[in-house]
């Protein structure tokens, strides 16, 4: 029997550009800097340098790989807004802003752990409308668009399939992920919450990259992920990824993420993990 054919969303009407035409050009790019990135481990490794602090490392390579990112979506769409976590920063009018993290766990990369990618967001304001996430070392692809779902196209060859978050039973069932900030005396804040938090979850796990962690939400492989202290292009695509799939996102607050906090989670246990993550200190982190 045929497969039920399923139409494409509407795309509203508010938007200066279709999602989906935004998402139609980050997808390759995001692609072909993934691939060369695959590529360049097996080579002597990229000359690395420090940045905020001994821990918030750049290669040679995050340079590159956000160079010819902003280079290709400047040249396609020339008064679109670009920002980058190595300093990209172009300035457009069209209405629409791209926001790119191009390794997006550095020290994964580094060491050769899986974890790792590229992440690129098209934005309107500071609604993302089209992302797109690529995980070089196992070769998976998380795209979203906003009212059009997230999706996943994996290893199989199968195409892109739909995601879903998780349901969890209870937060006590829950395995959450969560992150860690370059400033020493924040990241040991951030490790006493967990030290109270820990005993009423599953276990907590510490992947190493924002993006990932977000995916891995989306895909209902972890049931939430909490962290501080991140930039706007750490989660817009993840963010939305997560967002399509189901899962709630936001902040500790109630608003939108911010670098105060964020927490993605299945809905039924958003605001319980929510509560005792306040519980436990980490609006003081």
């Amino acid at each position: 029997r045929a497969a039920p054919v399923v139409s494409d969303p509407p795309v509203r009407s508010d938007l200066p550009a279709d999602p989906r035409a935004l998402l139609a050009l980050a997808e390759p790019i995001a692609r072909e800097v993934a691939s060369a990135l695959l590529a360049s481990l097996d080579g002597d490794g990229p000359s690395i340098s420090a940045k905020s602090t001994p821990t918030d490392l750049v290669t040679e390579l995050d340079i590159w790989a956000e160079a010819t990112i902003a280079e290709r979506i400047h040249a396609a769409r020339p008064d679109d807004s670009i920002e980058g976590e190595e300093g990209a920063a172009v300035t457009g009018g069209s209405g629409v802003s791209w926001s790119v993290d191009p390794i997006d766990g550095t020290i994964n990369f580094i060491h050769h752990l899986p974890g790792f990618n590229v992440s690129i967001a098209a934005l309107v304001g500071d609604q993302p409308i089209a992302g797109v996430v690529v995980s070089p070392l196992t070769r998976e692809v998380f795209t979203a668009t906003l009212g059009g779902g997230a999706h996943l196209d994996g290893t199989e060859g199968l195409g892109p399939t739909p995601l879903r978050c998780a349901t969890p039973p209870s937060l006590a069932r829950s395995l959450v992920a969560t992150g860690f900030a370059y400033d020493p005396g924040r990241r040991t804040r951030q490790a006493e919450v967990l030290a109270r938090t820990i005993g009423h979850l599953a276990d907590i796990r510490r992947f190493g990259a924002a993006a990932t962690d977000l995916c891995l939400v989306a895909a209902g492989r972890v049931d939430a992920y909490w962290e501080v202290g991140l930039n706007r292009w750490d989660h817009a695509a993840g963010g939305l990824i997560a967002s399509e799939a189901g899962a709630r996102v936001g902040s500790l607050d109630g608003g939108a993420p911010s670098s105060a906090s964020m927490l993605a989670a299945a809905p039924e246990i958003w605001d319980e993990l929510g509560a005792l993550l306040l519980t436990n200190g980490a609006a003081d982190v």
